[in-house]
């Protein structure tokens, strides 16, 4: 299929969007550098803002080229719904009832489980918060386990090894623990409406596995770290939930999930929400706001910049076979967001229902090789960089570090 400009154009932009996303680093030093325009730097240094600044751009370019008409007909046939939801979602999960609710959950069955205080508090984190990022969101479970980490064990005297290797199984754990639901995954929200994926799809065609592989990369690695582990005294105090606050966030938080294909209601309740929030702020930390919006920019850029792929990525996608798709998606996943393969893969006609899953399985298996690999890894690193030396995360530690617990995943996922 022979491109017309503005495919060509839009092609270019994503190209050079992939390849900012390899540069925010450089952006940051500018930022120290020039602190006249170190707020614009800054800008260009966030992750999540690139795909919405090239995606303005190309709105932009085509207002010159094209015109008014052309560029408003453009954007009327493109849907927004997904990167509001989320934004929505994100916001309303990340609330302090809901998180005091997660972690409440965590501390009881760490309780249970009959090992020392501190091993059984570190496998419950990585184990099940990731688990119950399927229903408060991935973002939202990262931030918690991210602050559970860091103010349990990070604080603590622990090795290097254990640093790294905790947020290895940390981000591929956030990656697939989301799966168990068609919502709270970034890169299966993006296909969830159009390839008709419900509750019972997910828990039954991903669940089982999303479950074994994040048990066994809980159970390696606090196997690995025991003698660490068993040396820490935990200092935590019990959650106080109060009951009414907590019972209307999870209503509203349930609203929201129902109604996620409803624009209107959604954005309703979270104007509710919001007056709940306003009405009672001594219940509330500070609202993910910002987090929420920055996520939503980069899904609603994806949007734009994706919605003209389609004349390259269908020849290459349905020459492969879902065996050799789930291994590029896995691979491809490490250099770009998870969500824009699986948005562009949405873009292609006729694929099979056997292409569709293993497409999504090997965006979410990669997920957690480097910070941009899966939306939520950024606020996972921002949080847990400072314990880190130099303040920053090592991207080939990192890499290496996720490779075991994603070969765990690409079992169960692919191979099982």
């Amino acid at each position: 299929m022979k491109p017309a400009l503005p495919e060509i154009i839009a092609t270019s932009l994503f190209a050079i969007a992939v390849l900012h996303t390899f540069s925010v680093k450089y952006f940051l030093k500018l930022a120290h550098k020039y602190h006249k325009h170190s707020k614009l730097f800054h800008i260009l240094g966030e992750v999540e803002a690139v795909f919405g600044i090239w995606a303005i751009a190309l709105i932009s370019i085509f207002m010159v080229l094209k015109g008014k008409d052309f560029s408003l007909n453009y954007l009327s046939t493109l849907h927004f719904t997904e990167p509001l939801f989320v934004f929505v979602i994100m916001v309303v999960a990340a609330s302090k009832p809901i998180l005091d609710f997660a972690m409440f959950i965590v501390l009881r069955v760490s309780r249970v489980a009959p090992l020392h205080p501190a091993t059984s508090f570190y496998f419950c984190t990585l184990f099940l918060v990731p688990l119950l990022g399927s229903f408060i969101t991935e973002p939202a479970a990262m931030t918690l386990a991210a602050l559970m980490l860091k103010d349990h064990f990070y604080s603590k005297e622990i090795s290097t090894k254990m640093k790294f290797a905790t947020v290895g199984v940390l981000f591929v754990n956030i990656s697939i623990g989301g799966v168990l639901t068609q919502f709270a995954a970034p890169p299966v929200l993006m296909v969830a409406a159009k390839w008709d994926w419900d509750l019972t799809f997910m828990f039954t065609h991903y669940g089982w596995r999303s479950i074994s592989a994040c048990l066994i990369n809980a159970i390696i690695v606090t196997f690995l770290f025991k003698n660490e582990l068993n040396k820490i005294r935990l200092t935590h105090s019990d959650v106080k939930l109060p009951l009414f606050i907590l019972f209307l966030h999870l209503v509203l938080l349930a609203g929201v999930v129902v109604f996620v294909h409803d624009l209107i209601i959604f954005l309703g309740i979270f104007i509710i929400f919001l007056g709940l929030a306003n009405a009672y702020p001594n219940f509330q930390n500070k609202l993910m706001m910002k987090e929420a919006f920055l996520v939503s920019l980069f899904l609603s850029g994806l949007v734009i910049l994706g919605g003209l792929q389609k004349w390259w990525l269908q020849p290459i996608l349905t020459s492969m076979s879902s065996n050799q798709i789930y291994y590029a998606a896995t691979a491809l996943t490490a250099i770009t967001d998870n969500a824009a393969l699986t948005y562009l893969g949405s873009l292609v006609d006729g694929l099979s229902d056997e292409f569709k899953f293993a497409l999504v399985a090997g965006c979410v298996s990669g997920g957690g090789l480097t910070v941009i690999a899966n939306a939520p890894n950024p606020a996972g690193y921002s949080i847990l960089c400072s314990s880190f030396k130099g303040g920053a995360i090592s991207p080939l530690y990192l890499l290496i570090s996720a490779l075991g617990p994603t070969i765990t995943t690409i079992i169960f996922f692919n191979l099982l």
